[in-house]
C-alpha cells in the first residue's frame, strides 16, 4: 500500500512532502524554503523570522471569528540517525519511507515522524477548506532537536493567539501540560599524543536499539559510551592503557547506539581477556532489554598516536564516574523522571577530547545539580566544563481552560480518559512560555515508537485518531 492510499490521506500526503525535502538541524534552509512556498501558494501572510522560524496566518472560518486564537506549532528540523550499513546522506536525500502493517516506518533511518507529523499536520489545517476553526497561526519553528535556537529566538510580540496547540507529543492518549528543561555539558581537553609503545586492541560496541534520551531515559536501556567504559576501566585494573582514539555515541538527545575505541596496551590478550569476562556479564545484564547488543574485542593494528597512561587512566576515570541515566523521579508527579544526564558522545582523536552530555530535569536547581555533579568529576581530571543552550521547563497548569475542554472532549469522544502528564523531554512550550506568559498551552500528538533512532516509527490508526481529535478541538475552541 501506499503512503497516499491511507487514511487520513492529506496528512500522509503532505508528510511525504515534507520527508522529501533534506531537513537536519542547523540546516534547514530546504525545509524553511518548503513552508514559506507552501503558505505563499495558498494566499495566506507568511513571513520567515530573523532566526528562520515560518509563520503562516489564517483567519477564522465563517461563524468562529469571536473564539479564542490560536496558535499551532510544530518544529522543523528532524534528528538524522541511521545504521551503520546504510549508505544515507541526510543533507541530500529525502526520507525513504514504507509501510510495516499499522506501521509507518524508515528504510534503515529516523523517519522524522518526530516532529514531521505534526508539521504536515498543521499544513493539512491550513489547506483545508472544510475544517471549521478560529483564527489560526501555524508556527514551525527551527532546530528544536539540537539547541531550541527557534523557540530561543522567537520574539515578543510576533504572536498574538491565546492558545498554543503543540503537537510535538508521542503517545495518543496523552495530554501534556509540563516537560523538562534542559542543558549542555560539554567537556574538553588536549593533550600530547605520542607514539604507542604497546600492542593494539580495538573495542566495539554495536546493536544497542537507542531512543530517545528524555522519554527513554528510565528504560534502562544500554548507553555504548557507559559499556565503552566498563570495557575500558576493568582494562585498567590490570596493566596501563594508552588511549588512541574514541568514536562512539553521536547527537546530544539521542541514547548512544553504538561506538569504538582503540587502545595501547602491554600485554593484548591479558586486556582480551579481562575485557571478555566483563562482556559475559554485560550481555547477561541487557540480555532482556538490548537482545541486538553486540561487543567485540580483538587485536588491531594503528599508526595513530596515542596519549599517555596517565593522561588515558584520567579519561577513563572520568568515563566510569560520570553520571549518567535517572538522577531523580519527581516527588510530585508519580513516576515522572525529575532529572537526568544522558552521556552522549565521546570523541577522542590526535589528542583532542570531546564529551558531549544532555542534562535535564523539570526542576532548574536540580538540573544544576546534575550538570556541576559532572562539572566536578571532569575538573577533577583536569578537564574543561561549559554550560549551555539552557532552556527552561514548563510549569504545568492542569486547571486551564484549554486543559479542561480537551480532558471532556477526549472523553465523550474515545469513551476513556486521556492521560494527563507532564513528560521528561525539551519540548518547546517552556521557552515560548517565557515571552508568552499568559498563552494557555498544550502539547499532544499520534503514537510514534523508537523516536530518534533508526527504529522510528508512526502508527497509522492513531494518527486517524489524533487527526479526529485535533478538529473537534478546533471546532470547540471557547469564547473570547
Amino acid at each position: 500500500m501506499e503512503l497516499s492510499n491511507i487514511e487520513p490521506q492529506i496528512i500522509w500526503k503532505n508528510f511525504s512532502k515534507l520527508n522529501a525535502v533534506p531537513r537536519p538541524s542547523k540546516k534547514e534552509e530546504k525545509v524553511i524554503a518548503f513552508i514559506k512556498e507552501f503558505g505563499e501558494n495558498l494566499g495566506l501572510e507568511t513571513t520567515v523570522d530573523e532566526v528562520g522560524n515560518v509563520i503562516i496566518k489564517k483567519p477564522a472560518t465563517a461563524g468562529m471569528e469571536n473564539r479564542k486564537s490560536i496558535v499551532l506549532q510544530s518544529h522543523l528540523d528532524m534528528v538524522c540517525q541511521k545504521n551503520n550499513d546504510v549508505n544515507f546522506d541526510f543533507e541530500t536525500e529525502g526520507i525513504k519511507m514504507e509501510i510495516d502493517g499499522d506501521w509507518v516506518k524508515a528504510k534503515g533511518t529516523t523517519l522524522g515522524a518526530d516532529n514531521g507529523l505534526g508539521v504536515a499536520t498543521i499544513m493539512s489545517v491550513l489547506e483545508s477548506s472544510d475544517i471549521p476553526h478560529p483564527a489560526l497561526e501555524a508556527l514551525f519553528t527551527i532546530d528544536e532537536e539540537t539547541g531550541m535556537t527557534g523557540a530561543l529566538g522567537l520574539k515578543p510580540g510576533q504572536l498574538t493567539g491565546q492558545i498554543l496547540l503543540n503537537l510535538d507529543t508521542e503517545e495518543d492518549d496523552e495530554i501534556d501540560i509540563g516537560c523538562a528543561g534542559g542543558v549542555d555539558v560539554t567537556i574538553t581537553q588536549t593533550y600530547t599524543a605520542e607514539a604507542s609503545k604497546g600492542q593494539i586492541v580495538r573495542l566495539e560496541v554495536k546493536g544497542l536499539q537507542g531512543g530517545h534520551s528524555g522519554m527513554d531515559i528510565h528504560k534502562g536501556f544500554g548507553n555504548a559510551n557507559v559499556i565503552l567504559g566498563r570495557l575500558l576501566y576493568i582494562g585498567l585494573q590490570t596493566q596501563n592503557i594508552e588511549l588512541i582514539s574514541i568514536d562512539s555515541g553521536g547527537l546530544r538527545n539521542a541514547i548512544p547506539r553504538e561506538g569504538a575505541a582503540l587502545v595501547s596496551v602491554r600485554n593484548a590478550q591479558e586486556f582480551i581477556d579481562s575485557a571478555t569476562a566483563l562482556k559475559k556479564d554485560i550481555l547477561e545484564e541487557f540480555a532482556a532489554v538490548e537482545p541486538g547488543l553486540q561487543i567485540n574485542i580483538e587485536n588491531s593494528t594503528s599508526s595513530e598516536k596515542a596519549i599517555s597512561e596517565e593522561d588515558s587512566k584520567k579519561v577513563i576515570l572520568t568515563l566510569k564516574a560520570l553520571h549518567n541515566g535517572v538522577y531523580r523521579m519527581s516527588p510530585d508527579v508519580a513516576d515522572l523522571v525529575e532529572a537526568s544526564n544522558n552521556v552522549a558522545r565521546v570523541e577522542l582523536k590526535g589528542g583532542e577530547l570531546k564529551i558531549l552530555n544532555l542534562t535535564r530535569s523539570s526542576v532548574d536547581s536540580s538540573k544544576y545539580s546534575v550538570a556541576e555533579q559532572l562539572k566536578s568529576v571532569a575538573e577533577l581530571a583536569g578537564m574543561n566544563v561549559e554550560f549551555s543552550g539552557s532552556y527552561p521547563g514548563w510549569k504545568p497548569k492542569p486547571g486551564s481552560e484549554i486543559v479542561q475542554l480537551m480532558e471532556k472532549l477526549y472523553t465523550e469522544k474515545f469513551s476513556e480518559k486521556p492521560h494527563v502528564v507532564a513528560c521528561h523531554a525539551g519540548l518547546e512550550c517552556g521557552i515560548i512560555g517565557a515571552n508568552y506568559p499568559e498563552m494557555e498551552m498544550v502539547s499532544f500528538g499520534p503514537t510514534i515508537r523508537g523516536a530518534h533512532s533508526p527504529d522510528e516509527r508512526a502508527n497509522i490508526p492513531s494518527a486517524q485518531k489524533f487527526w479526529s481529535f485535533l478538529k473537534d478541538i478546533l471546532a470547540n475552541i471557547p469564547q473570547k
